[in-house]
C-alpha cells in the first residue's frame, strides 16, 4: 500500500471527528421539537429524544475515534461507517416521503430541503470511515504528528465537503441577517398569549367554545391554533394565524365549516413592518383535508371579513 493511500486513510479519522462532534453539539443546541432529518420520519412524541440519541451516538463516536487503537477502534470506525451509510439511506426514503424537509445533521442550520448534496456527502463519510477500518493509527495520533501530505489532503476534502453542504450558506445568511423566522422557535404560551391580545381574538372569541386549542402547529413563519367553535348553530373550526416575528404582528383567522370545509369568514391582514410570508407546507401538519383548507384559508385572509 502506497504512503499516500495510507495518508489519505489517516486523514479521515481527525476529520470524522470533528465533523461528528460538530453535528453532536448542533443537535443539542437544537431546541425544536418539531424535529429536522429522518427524525421527522417518527411520531412527534419520539422526534426529540431520537434526535438527541443520534447527538450522543456521535459525541461517544467522535472521541472513540480520535482515541481507540486496535480492535476497539475498529468497531468504532466500522459502527462511524454504519451510521453515515443509514444515514444516506433515510435520507433517500426523506426526500420522497417529505421532501420540503431539511436533513438536520447539524441541528437548525440543516433546514434546506434533501437533495443529492446531502446524500452525496452521507455516503463519502460512510466510504471514509470504511476506508480507516484496520488503520494501526488513532485520530489523536494524527494530529500529534501531521506532515504536509496530511494537511493537502485535507485542504481538499474540506474543500470537497463545503461545496456538498448547504448548512454554510445558511450560516452566511444567518451572521448577516439573524436566524430566519421559519426556524426560529416560540413558546406555544407566547403564540397564545400574542394571539389573546389581538383585535382579531376579541373579534372571535364569541365563536369559541374552548378555552384550550384542540391542535397548534407551525407554517414558516406562524404559529397556527385551531379551536373549535359554532357559528349560526353550525360547527365550525376558528384557525387563527399569529406571525413569528413583527414589531406588531397582525393575527389572522378563518372560520370554516366543520363538515365540509367551506370558508365562512377570514380576518386580519399583515400589518406595517411586518414582511409578507409566502404560503408553505405545515411543518407539523399536511395541508390536506378540513385543516388544509383552512390553513389555506388562514395564508390567504384579507383585510376585514369576507
Amino acid at each position: 500500500m502506497s504512503a499516500m493511500t495510507e495518508v489519505i486513510r489517516e486523514v479521515q479519522l481527525p476529520l470524522l471527528a470533528v465533523l461528528l462532534l460538530l453535528g453532536a453539539l448542533a443537535k443539542f443546541a437544537d431546541r425544536s421539537r418539531r424535529g429536522q432529518g429522518p427524525a421527522v420520519l417518527l411520531p412527534p412524541r419520539w422526534r426529540r429524544p431520537a434526535t438527541l440519541a443520534n447527538g450522543a451516538a456521535e459525541g461517544v463516536l467522535a472521541v472513540a475515534v480520535m482515541v481507540l487503537p486496535g480492535l476497539p477502534g475498529g468497531l468504532a470506525r466500522g459502527a462511524v461507517a454504519a451510521l453515515f451509510a443509514g444515514a444516506a439511506v433515510a435520507l433517500v426514503v426523506l426526500r420522497r416521503t417529505a421532501p420540503d424537509m431539511g436533513c438536520g445533521c447539524f441541528g437548525s442550520l440543516s433546514t434546506t430541503p434533501v437533495d443529492w448534496r446531502s446524500i452525496t456527502r452521507g455516503a463519502l463519510l460512510a466510504v471514509a470511515a470504511g476506508v480507516t477500518v484496520g488503520l494501526p493509527a488513532t485520530g489523536a495520533g494524527v494530529v500529534a504528528a501531521p506532515t504536509l501530505g496530511h494537511g493537502a489532503v485535507l485542504v481538499v476534502e474540506v474543500a470537497l465537503l463545503a461545496a456538498l453542504s448547504p448548512e454554510l450558506v445558511e450560516l452566511r445568511k444567518r451572521a448577516l441577517s439573524g436566524t430566519p423566522c421559519e426556524v426560529r422557535e416560540v413558546p406555544v404560551s407566547t403564540a397564545l398569549a400574542r394571539l389573546r391580545a389581538s383585535d382579531v381574538w376579541r373579534t372571535n372569541a364569541g365563536l369559541v367554545v374552548a378555552d384550550d386549542p384542540e391542535d397548534v402547529w407551525r407554517q414558516g413563519c406562524w404559529s397556527l391554533a385551531a379551536f373549535a367553535g359554532r357559528r349560526d348553530g353550525r360547527d365550525v373550526d376558528v384557525v387563527f394565524a399569529i406571525p413569528v416575528e413583527g414589531r406588531r404582528p397582525a393575527v389572522r383567522a378563518a372560520v370554516t365549516d366543520r363538515e365540509t370545509g367551506e370558508v365562512l369568514a377570514r380576518f386580519g391582514a399583515v400589518g406595517d413592518g411586518e414582511r409578507e410570508e409566502r404560503a408553505e407546507s405545515p411543518a407539523e401538519r399536511p395541508d390536506t383535508g378540513t385543516g388544509g383548507r383552512t390553513a389555506r384559508a388562514v395564508a390567504t385572509a384579507p383585510a376585514g371579513q369576507d
